[in-house]
């Protein structure tokens, strides 16, 4: 399952070398909402650089894949990521204009001083 959020990057941690073959590195962003949640996130292997260029404050785009495992009867999950991009707040866009021939609406009728309503 492939994921993507947007948010400021709040910490980086160091590089671990797990095993002679296996390093990962972690991050956490901060996502903007009605509660402000911290999140944290994993890269590996050659991925552990992709923070690099980025430093704490800047907002980034991540990528993602969640993932999920059993080991000896507990459950874990990991949100890996695979892409971090320079990203910009998402703001809201105007809505679109009335498509041709759509029928009028309430706001699209003019605005004027005589209502020809009966009540």
């Amino acid at each position: 399952m492939s994921f993507e959020v947007v948010g400021r990057l709040h910490k980086v941690f160091d590089t671990e070398k797990k095993t002679d073959s296996f390093q990962a590195r972690e991050f956490v962003i901060e996502v903007d909402g009605n509660y402000p949640q911290f999140v944290k996130f994993q890269l590996v292997q050659d991925r552990c650089a992709l923070v690099d260029t980025y430093k704490e404050g800047d907002t980034i785009k991540v990528h993602f894949d969640l993932r999920g495992r059993e080991w000896q009867g507990k459950y874990f999950t990991n949100l890996n990521a695979w892409r971090v991009e320079a990203g910009q707040a998402e703001a809201s866009a105007p809505p679109p204009p009335p498509a041709e021939g759509a029928f009028p609406t309430v706001t699209d009728a003019p605005a004027s001083a005589e209502d020809d309503l009966p009540f």
